[in-house]
């Protein structure tokens, strides 16, 4: 077991930011909109503490970082959302849902735009700073991209619940209690059965490697790092 106080530090402080500000981001929208459920219960805040999943911060990332996965995830406890309070319940629904994505995306920019600010960093603290940095980018990109999956209750489920005709979005919507199931289903057990019969059926992950690519590609570009 190499586990590394500094390999922790360069993935566990990236990771808790992306997902408190994710979550932040879905509670004050919210909140913005209409229902005050998340910031009665203190979820329109930048305190990592309130967002804190018990396994989807801690138990997932460690496990991965103990098994030496080549990238790190985890997740934070839903936002309450009461989208009965919502002034306009479809459609703020969607804002609500965008929100912690287009905060993840904002964060890869600004880190993004950091990168042209190491030289500027003393020389003992470059490697550690550079590293939180790539790392940061990108574990907002990922969470951005994995959230906006249309599947109840990831964000672009909830996204494409609100844009859909009604006739299609009812029955997308009855998903959400066994979304987490169909997701565990697509990334696990599909690939699992996908070796069993010699074919690749690991196609979340190869959807995500894509996409994931693609917006690196985009934003480095942007940011004038290509």
């Amino acid at each position: 077991m190499n586990i590394s106080l500094y390999g922790i530090s360069v993935w566990i402080v990236p990771l808790l930011i992306a997902i408190t500000f994710h979550e932040a981001a879905h509670a004050f929208v919210a909140y913005r909109l209409g229902d005050d459920t998340a910031k009665q219960l203190g979820r329109v805040s930048f305190n990592p503490l309130k967002h804190i999943d018990p396994f989807g911060t801690v138990i997932l990332p460690g496990v991965l970082l103990l098994s030496h996965s080549p990238f790190l995830f985890g997740y934070a406890k839903p936002v309450p959302v009461n989208f009965g309070k919502l002034n306009n319940p479809r459609l703020d629904m969607v804002w609500v849902a965008l929100a912690g994505p287009a905060t993840n995306i904002v964060l890869a920019v600004l880190v993004a735009l950091a990168f042209h600010a190491l030289p500027l960093v003393p020389a003992e603290a470059a490697k550690w700073t550079a590293d939180n940095l790539k790392n940061a980018f990108l574990i907002n990109i990922v969470l951005a991209i994995f959230n906006m999956l249309p599947i109840p209750p990831l964000d672009g489920g909830r996204v494409a619940v609100g844009l859909l005709p009604r006739v299609l979005a009812y029955p997308l919507s009855r998903l959400e209690p066994y979304g987490m199931l169909i997701l565990l289903g697509l990334l696990i057990l599909l690939p699992v059965i996908g070796t069993q019969v010699g074919l690749n059926l690991d196609v979340i992950s190869a959807i995500l490697r894509t996409l994931t690519g693609y917006v690196i590609g985009a934003l480095l570009f942007i940011t004038g790092n290509a």
